[in-house]
């Protein structure tokens, strides 16, 4: 994050802005609709402009921009052709400590300007830190598509409500719980249908019945849940919808080692993140204990996202857990995410089933349960049948040496795939008899699994993604494959639009 975004209160705050062409208008514009007072300094001011700062509150000054006319500025905008004269700006400015912008000059800018939505009291600032400023306008005229004039009429109602619903509803808990019911619920499509009245209505009749005393089966009715979300193979934009919202709605967040940084930002800001990882060994939280934290917290009241790499019941301990919870009574549910295995596949170019070469697919860990190896190798000797090994890369030579003396040949194509799904995703093809020395020289790091049969010998064709340096997945965003085409899809706008739910 090269800025960091705030929005700056400027209601009869003086902005100075150097410059009077159509730059300045457009910055005036946005200025006046903040509640700003405005002073212009230049000796050609547009018609248009000059019409802005007709308002009682504007100043026109026909004059040669100096030093003093700074004074008692909040912010400071360049906006001429002439860039010794904005530098001087620039310069004054800063030595008075007052912010400044000089347009279209990122290095010469102390804020920048973003695109902006507004939905007042909502207001949705896009940037690119002035660097595709076009890119981030067309972003927004695509948010505008999907936020509803209403989400402003809705923040008003809330913002009337704000102080009551604190005084009557006295935890954080509970005051989120209220909102996020009534911004999901029937206040929300009262606003939106245009019946502001009724809306009002409805959320004061909630609010009277939240504030309830709460007897014992009150308290036993608003216990929390526990959502066992896949967090899939570590890009983000391979997350479901509904994994993203519950993500964005948890009290608290347990997530393992195989969930990336990028997807684990995805939760909400405020939301406890608890580190309760398994490498191999090396368990941070012993599984146990884990099912005991998911009952505790859920039994606060608080919802509980229990966040896991790839799928919950794909190697995933998630039938364990819910084992636990219904044993105590604790509400759960189960979202589905990408397995590993499917990610892999699909990301190498190696198709898990082909009707020329494998008609069956079988997922196989490498180890067994207390970290036992998985020794059953004669059932693994199919081969029309796609075989894929979680948790076998440190295993290499004992799976390579076991296969090959159960019978399989030797020349079985096989595949490493490190990272899949990552800007630093890795593959190493080979075979059964040559894997484990091209492993030693490649040392390919881990997570990585295995896939083994004939097609693996389709990647070389079949392969699309092209992996990055950058390991910043940001870059996944508008990627559209190696031919590099832009794409920006509703599910990308799905995911800026979950972004503005955070706080």
């Amino acid at each position: 994050m090269n800025t960091f975004p705030l929005f700056f209160k400027l209601t009869a705050q003086k902005v100075l802005i150097v410059g009077g062409g159509e730059v300045a208008l457009r910055k005036a514009d946005l200025l006046q609709r903040a509640g700003a007072h405005i002073t212009v300094a230049s000796q050609n001011i547009s018609e248009p402009l000059h019409a802005l700062l007709s308002a009682p509150e504007h100043t026109r000054l026909t004059q040669n921009y100096s030093a003093d006319l700074l004074v008692g500025s909040r912010l400071v905008i360049a906006a001429t052709d002439d860039m010794p004269l904005n530098q001087q700006v620039y310069h004054d400015a800063h030595a008075l400590g007052i912010p400044v912008n000089v347009v279209d000059t990122p290095p010469l800018c102390d804020f920048i300007f973003p695109a902006i939505i507004d939905r007042s009291p909502i207001v949705v600032g896009i940037s690119s830190n002035g660097q595709a400023p076009v890119l981030a306008r067309l972003l927004r005229a695509r948010l505008e598509t999907l936020i509803p004039q209403g989400y402003g009429k809705l923040a008003g109602l809330a913002g009337r409500f704000r102080d009551e619903v604190k005084a009557n509803l006295p935890t954080l808990t509970r005051r989120r719980q209220f909102w996020e019911q009534a911004f999901e619920g029937r206040v929300s499509q009262l606003v939106f249908a245009g019946k502001e009245r009724d809306a009002e209505a409805q959320l004061r009749a909630d609010l009277n019945a939240a504030a309830q005393p709460q007897d014992e089966h009150a308290a036993s009715t608003s216990q929390g849940e526990v959502y066992i979300v896949g967090a899939g193979p570590g890009d983000p934009e391979l997350l479901t919808f509904k994994a993203l919202r519950l993500m964005q709605q948890a009290d608290v967040v347990f997530y393992d080692a195989l969930v990336s940084p990028q997807v684990l930002d995805l939760c909400r800001r405020d939301a406890d993140k608890i580190y309760v990882g398994k490498k191999r060994s090396n368990h941070a939280v012993a599984q146990q204990d884990i099912n005991a934290l998911l009952v505790s917290h859920a039994k606060k009241g608080q919802r509980v996202v229990r966040l896991k790499g790839g799928d919950p019941f794909i190697f995933g301990r998630g039938g364990e857990e819910i084992e636990q919870l219904r044993a105590q009574g604790v509400r759960y549910e189960v979202v589905p995410g990408i397995t590993a295995a499917n990610a892999a596949a699909s990301y190498a170019g190696i198709p898990l089933t082909h009707r020329d070469h494998a008609q069956s697919v079988r997922y196989v860990t490498g180890f067994l349960k207390a970290g036992e190896p998985n020794q059953q190798f004669e059932s693994l000797l199919n081969p029309n049948e796609t075989v894929v090994f979680y948790m076998g890369l440190h295993a290499l030579p004992r799976l390579i040496d076991g296969l090959i003396g159960a019978g399989r040949d030797a020349e079985t194509p096989i595949a490493i795939v490190s990272n899949a799904s990552m800007p630093n995703q890795q593959v190493l093809t080979g075979t059964l008899n040559t894997i484990v020395e091209q492993q030693q020289s490649a040392q390919l790091p881990t997570p990585a699994l295995l896939i083994m049969g004939d097609v693996v010998a389709l990647h070389d064709t079949l392969s699309w993604y092209e992996a990055h340096d950058d390991h910043d997945a940001s870059s996944n965003w508008l990627r559209g494959g190696q031919a590099g085409n832009a794409v920006l899809s509703d599910a990308h706008i799905a995911h800026a639009l979950s972004m503005i739910n955070k706080d």
